[in-house]
């Protein structure tokens, strides 16, 4: 089932994605609330209802009412928070080997994530920035998770019972930002909370099924073999496999829910695929070759992510009309 959240008027609304045409839950059927946040609050019984109204809808013995005019938003609009995990060692290797410093071996050792703006989520269309945001603009592809009821203290072996689906991600990133504020040991913040993209709908995990392989050994969880690919401009400039993570979701949740609660409408992602952001590709090209030329994102440029099973995200690059500047603040 893809679940998706869409707009009519000012309204917000929960439908399904079924052979390119949405369909509205709740008209379906009224136990069902209209917007995504009741709905993962009301856990599996909620899930099983939308799942027999998919079926219904796709075998005929349901009529419904397609959507027409509608604006489609971010699958989980208003997530409770907004996780990003480290879980990709090509990443991670290859970011250290182009800064010229050795692997941290504590990669190997315990999953990583770090809190991004959860206010500042968006889905497929324009992402408005800011002139700072251009001081090398990059993308980072990623895939991720919605968790879909409350745990706590949650062992590797039963965490994937708490993901109610999955979405392309991208977390957008202003590089000089980043780099900056990380070097007082406290980022990354202003290099990111502008604009995580996800979407263009929620998965649940049983559509996955047929993609799902062993984990990589010594790990536990749930893994799966997707494509993953980043055009810019309609030229591919990514690719890799999710089943590439070194740390499974359920891994990352085990570190994320010890001694804290995760709810209903937490976003995880997971990290940066290999090969999969700007940063990364001009690093290792200017290391292979001097006189390569870096490339980063600009106004007017459309970023589309396709995950195989998980559908295309795409964005259109814009610039804010202003000449605002946080880096002009700084004290000389």
């Amino acid at each position: 089932m893809k679940l998706v959240s869409y707009k009519t008027e000012d309204r917000e609304h929960l439908g399904v994605f079924i052979n390119g045409h949405i369909y509205n839950l709740n008209s379906c059927d009224k136990l069902i609330p209209d917007n995504m946040n009741a709905f993962l609050l009301g856990g599996e019984v909620l899930m099983e209802r939308a799942k027999k109204v998919d079926s219904q809808i796709k075998d005929n013995s349901l009529v419904a009412k397609e959507e027409i005019f509608y604006e489609l938003l971010a699958p989980v609009p208003h997530p409770t928070s907004c996780r990003d995990g480290y879980a990709f060692r090509q990443h991670v290797a290859a970011a250290r080997r182009n800064r010229k410093v050795d692997m941290i071996p504590q990669f190997d050792e315990y999953p990583i994530f770090y809190f991004t703006n959860h206010n500042a989520i968006q889905g497929t269309g324009e992402i408005e920035c800011m002139p700072d945001h251009f001081e090398k603009l990059d993308f980072e592809l990623e895939l991720a998770i919605v968790i879909g009821k409350k745990g706590r203290n949650i062992k590797a072996a039963e965490a994937d019972e708490y993901i109610a689906g999955y979405m392309v991600m991208n977390d957008m990133s202003a590089r000089t930002l980043q780099m900056e504020e990380m070097l007082l040991n406290l980022g990354p913040a202003k290099g990111k909370d502008f604009s995580t993209v996800i979407g263009p709908w929620l998965v649940t995990p049983d559509e996955l099924e047929q993609y799902r392989v062993a984990p990589k050994e010594g790990h536990v969880g749930n893994a799966y073999n997707l494509k993953m690919t980043c055009r810019v401009n309609g030229i591919e400039v990514s690719k890799g496999n999710a089943a590439d993570m070194d740390w499974t979701f359920a891994e990352i949740i085990e570190r994320c829910a010890y001694g804290v609660d995760i709810l209903p409408g937490d976003v995880i992602g997971s990290g940066t695929v290999g090969t999969g952001c700007f940063l990364e590709l001009n690093g290792t090209g200017l290391l292979n070759d001097p006189n390569y030329k870096a490339q980063w994102l600009q106004p007017g440029d459309v970023v589309e992510m396709e995950i195989t099973g998980l559908g295309a995200l795409t964005n259109n690059i814009t610039k804010a009309d202003t000449d605002f500047s946080i880096l002009g603040l700084k004290k000389k």
